[in-house]
């Protein structure tokens, strides 16, 4: 289990009206690589990546959304919803945006590993292989634990229940 380190992500949202009121829907992605493959529950993430200490986290989440799904960052709003720290001992920090993003359009980036492992042959995957807009209850289901906290946040904020980002 690796101790430490940085990412930083952005959670783009859509305002959403149901028979409870104001609500969100999410846009997240599944994990790419042979790791994640078959596997759905816990299994999607944020769009978000790692920095270093002379990088801006804000920079860092813009990067990462462009690297990982090969578009722009709409522009709009951000809204900070904190940090958390994840059971690796990294601290994820993620901003929201409310945009409309067509998952059509998104051009995944790539990552090369050894695979199978041991076999000595380089593989390219996708960092993430699908993405799909999620109501808060199937993120819940699909984010990756330590990450479910921000769509908690998300929808305080746009229900206007919302104490503190790190609450």
């Amino acid at each position: 289990m690796s101790t430490g380190g940085r990412s930083a992500g952005l959670l783009l949202f859509r305002v959403t009206e149901g028979m409870g009121g104001r609500d969100v829907e999410v846009l997240i992605g599944h994990m790419g690589g042979p790791f994640w493959a078959g596997r759905e529950a816990a299994a999607w993430s944020v769009p978000k990546g790692e920095y270093g200490p002379e990088e801006d986290a804000e920079a860092a989440a813009r990067r990462e959304f462009v690297e990982e799904l090969g578009v722009p960052v709409p522009p709009g709003e951000w809204i900070a919803l904190g940090a958390s720290r994840q059971r690796s001992g990294k601290t994820v920090t993620v901003w929201a945006l409310e945009a409309e993003l067509d998952v059509a359009s998104v051009v995944p980036g790539t990552f090369t590993m050894e695979w199978p492992r041991g076999s000595g042959v380089q593989q390219e995957f996708p960092e993430m292989d699908r993405f799909a807009w999620c109501t808060p209850e199937q993120a819940a289901e699909r984010l990756i634990v330590g990450q479910r906290v921000f769509v908690g946040r998300l929808r305080a904020q746009v229900r206007g229940t919302a104490t503190s980002p790190d609450a």
